[in-house]
């Protein structure tokens, strides 16, 4: 029996008083891409930030490829090497190339050496189509090749699963499609990934299944075709002649 890659099961999240997800049980298999969607505010992002701790749960637990996360004992800093995020914002150090960018992470956690860790970081560049902007300044790119460089950094990790959290939404429009564009071929090459995005194209096109979020719960899920063309619930309804 397979198990499953990210499995969340009954997953509870406060903020105080604040439940923002409430009992979420989803499992993402080995190479599969989940599109989550849904109105701001409804846990999307929350969902995501969990999964590698960056916020703890209250209830429930989420398992990696089968090994609870939650745990005390968990080491949270291999648990981020299995898991890549990539952000809104392209949080890149200003100071360093866009190679130097891509190159600490191995460096500083994988201890790879000076060269092997720049000829690694240059593949990286090069998965993206940033091959040619190695020596780059973050403030000589365009925000789009930021994102796709922040994309490499996570990948340099080697990671099991990606998690991207909106990660055109802070970009012009005419530079959405070439980001969008490297995690389709991601999609592709069978990269296990979880996608907060309001890019509905995206989701029909390259998701294996689509999650619908609200108000901190999964309304309802499906295959790409099934969910935009016959959507369930009268909220999925609502939802999706609102971004039509």
């Amino acid at each position: 029996m397979n198990v499953p890659e990210v499995e969340f099961d009954g997953v509870d999240k406060y903020f105080g008083d604040l439940h923002v997800l409430k009992d979420v049980s989803l499992s993402v298999d080995d190479g599969e891409v989940v599109v989550i969607i849904g109105p701001s505010g409804s846990g999307k992002s929350t969902l995501l930030r969990c999964t590698n701790r960056l916020e703890e749960i209250q209830g429930g637990e989420i398992r990696l490829e089968g090994e609870p996360i939650s745990d005390p004992d968990v080491d949270v800093n291999s648990l981020r090497q299995h898991t890549g995020m990539v952000f809104q914002s392209f949080n890149l150090f200003p100071h360093k190339t866009a190679l130097e960018n891509v190159a600490l992470g191995p460096m500083v956690v994988k201890g790879f050496e000076d060269d092997e860790a720049e000829k690694w970081a240059k593949a990286m560049l090069d998965r993206v189509g940033l091959a040619d902007q190695a020596e780059k300044y973050p403030n000589q790119l365009s925000g789009g090749q930021q994102q796709r460089v922040a994309i490499a950094r996570a990948l340099a990790m080697d990671p099991h699963v990606m998690l991207f959290d909106e990660v055109t939404s802070a970009l012009d429009p005419e530079l959405v499609g070439e980001v969008l564009e490297v995690m389709r071929n991601l999609a592709e090459e069978g990269m296990t990934m979880l996608v907060v995005t309001h890019e509905m194209g995206f989701a029909r096109e390259v998701g294996d299944r689509v999650v619908l979020m609200s108000e901190g719960r999964i309304v309802e899920s499906g295959e790409p075709a099934d969910f935009f063309a016959h959507p369930e619930t009268e909220r999925a309804k609502r939802f999706l002649e609102r971004v039509h």
